[in-house]
């Protein structure tokens, strides 16, 4: 649900782990325990090599959203049809949610796997992503271009306001923002497990006017988890991290988009059902 991947935590983690690596203090000649700038030219140009950009990050969001697409398109076809007018989960779709989950918890302990992981998750949770897709569609027709686009309009309007300096990601907007987001995970956590014990929790799943506001919050709190993975992608360009980083911050910012999606289309098939 939650993005787990990108936090501040994160980077103060690899400021540490790779204080002596190439690009940081070895590169200048400073003791490990060091931190040093990357190497420049003067004040014309500054050298990048080996390290963590903007724009690379960006590229591997766009590789990774690829193969999250065609494996989703995968997963939207496999969906069986045992008999006219049901659906049934495919069981690949739930093996690649598995999948996709431990890849991202491994991910968190070994970022600079991510771009061996990264591809693994976006398959894995492609295969999910498209099948639930397909379910949903079956149900309420056109309901997947509607949570597409307004996942895509989300994504560019808080681009625009934390390019813009619109929203400013501080402190204290970052503590509740993690705060909020680490409340709705423990909730559904919760009511995975009562669900085992016959127990509903029913405003996650009720189209009353409760249910629409609940999803409604937890959409627009993946919509501000989009503000602090940007802001972690321009934090780790400044802090020279490892180029494979950009896997890693590409891998976060995947897990925030497929999470917006999820619930953008949670709540239009609440609104569907009003």
């Amino acid at each position: 649900m939650s993005n787990p991947v990108l936090n501040e935590s994160t980077l103060e983690k690899l400021r540490e782990r790779h204080a002596g690596e190439a690009g940081w203090a070895v590169a200048s000649g400073q003791p490990a325990d060091t931190w040093a700038p990357p190497i420049t030219d003067g004040p014309v140009s500054t050298y990048h090599s080996g390290v963590m950009t903007v724009s690379g990050a960006a590229s591997a969001s766009l590789v990774l959203f690829a193969v999250l697409l065609i494996s989703a398109a995968v997963g939207w076809v496999a969906v069986a049809e045992p008999e006219p007018g049901v659906l049934a989960l495919p069981a690949m779709a739930i093996v690649g949610a598995i999948v996709g989950f431990v890849a991202v918890i491994i991910t968190m302990f070994k970022p600079l796997w991510s771009h061996i992981l990264g591809p693994v998750y976006a398959v894995g949770q492609g295969l999910f992503v498209g099948a639930i897709s397909r379910m949903f569609d079956a149900q309420y027709s056109g309901i997947v271009l509607q949570a597409v686009g307004t996942t895509l309009a989300v994504f560019g309007v808080m681009l625009f306001l934390y390019r813009t300096r619109v929203l400013r990601v501080t402190n204290k907007f970052r503590r509740i923002v993690i705060g909020a987001t680490l409340g709705v995970a423990a909730l559904y956590l919760v009511s995975f497990v009562v669900s085992f014990f016959g127990v509903n929790v029913s405003f996650i799943s009720s189209s009353s006017g409760f249910g629409i506001l609940f999803s409604l919050f937890v959409a627009g709190l993946a919509a501000f988890n989009l503000a602090l993975d940007f802001d972690f992608i321009e934090q780790g360009e400044k802090m020279a991290l490892p180029r494979r980083m950009e896997w890693f911050a590409a891998v976060g910012l995947l897990v925030t988009l497929v999470w917006l999606y999820l619930e953008v289309l949670r709540l239009l098939a609440k609104l569907r059902e009003r």
